[in-house]
């Protein structure tokens, strides 16, 4: 079964979407299977990150902004503002595409493990996020 989720960001940080995935497995039925998660965008990215602590995600976010800064004179790729080419480092850094078991029904997520987009442009965007579970 494969589905495409419609994600509307706020802007800049890491947005849970968990319960999105979790409901399109709930939809395909099965109790066993592989639930691949894959982002369209080359300025996002997908990561399984702490979900119980905000102080864990503030400072992922924090380091991504040191290791790739706006408006560093280096990057040439700045047609869409100083935002540009960092978002793009930050998506190579991570990942664009997840793997996770489904077992029992369900995500086999940790206790403190959720799912985020990860948005790496300061302005809202509306991002496609293609789930397949099988």
């Amino acid at each position: 079964m494969i589905r495409a989720l419609t994600i509307r960001t706020p802007g800049k940080g890491m947005h849970e979407i968990t319960r999105e995935i979790g409901g399109v497995v709930s939809e395909w039925g099965g109790q066993e299977g592989l639930c691949t998660v894959f982002v369209r965008h080359t300025s996002c990215s997908l990561v399984i990150q702490e979900n119980a602590d905000p102080s864990a995600r503030r400072d992922l976010e924090a380091w991504f902004d040191r290791a790739a800064p706006e408006s560093d004179p280096a990057y040439s790729h700045t047609a869409e503002g100083a935002d540009d080419m960092p978002s793009h480092i930050r998506a190579a850094l991570t990942a664009v595409s997840l793997s996770i078991p489904v077992m029992d029904g369900r995500l086999a997520l940790g206790t403190w493990q959720g799912v985020y987009l990860f948005e790496h442009r300061r302005s809202p965007h509306t991002r496609q996020v293609v789930v397949h579970v099988s």
